[in-house]
Formats: C-alpha cells, structure tokens, sequence
C-alpha cells in the first residue's frame, strides 16, 4: 500500500497512476488523514442473467385466458 498526500500525488501522477496499474492501493491523504483511495477501472459486468433462457421456454397462445372456473376462483368474473 502506498500514501501520498494530495500534494505528493499531484506531482507524481504518473507514478500514482502506473502503481495502481500494476494493483497496488493507494491512499492519498488531505491535512496528514487518509481522505480517498485510487483504485484501477473495473468495467460493470453486463448482466448475463438477461436471455439467459432465451430460445428455451414458450408461452402459449391461451396464456392469460382463463376459463370461466377459474376466472370466478380468481374473482376476474362474478
């Protein structure tokens, strides 16, 4: 792990950034305290549960229609 304070990180930049790079963390510290750490990008992952079933399962024609019994157990019809 390595500290800079915020004047030491703006002159070493460079520096910072490449430390990162190669996964070190870094902390950079405002008036002697810990005030933010620098961390590399990490692309959000896409979801991959999306379509994960596509092409697998159908849905019927007469799916949402329900015949008069069940209609009346579901209160759709008095």
């Amino acid at each position: 792990m390595k500290i800079y304070s915020v004047t030491d990180a703006k002159a070493k930049f460079s520096q910072v950034v490449e430390s990162v790079l190669q996964g070190e963390e870094v902390i950079v510290t405002k008036m002697g305290k810990p005030a933010v750490t620098i961390s590399a990008y990490e692309p959000i992952a896409e979801n991959k549960r999306l379509g994960l079933m596509k092409g697998q399962a159908t849905i019927p024609d007469d799916f949402g229609e329900w015949n008069e019994e069940e209609a009346k157990l579901l209160g759709i019809i008095e």
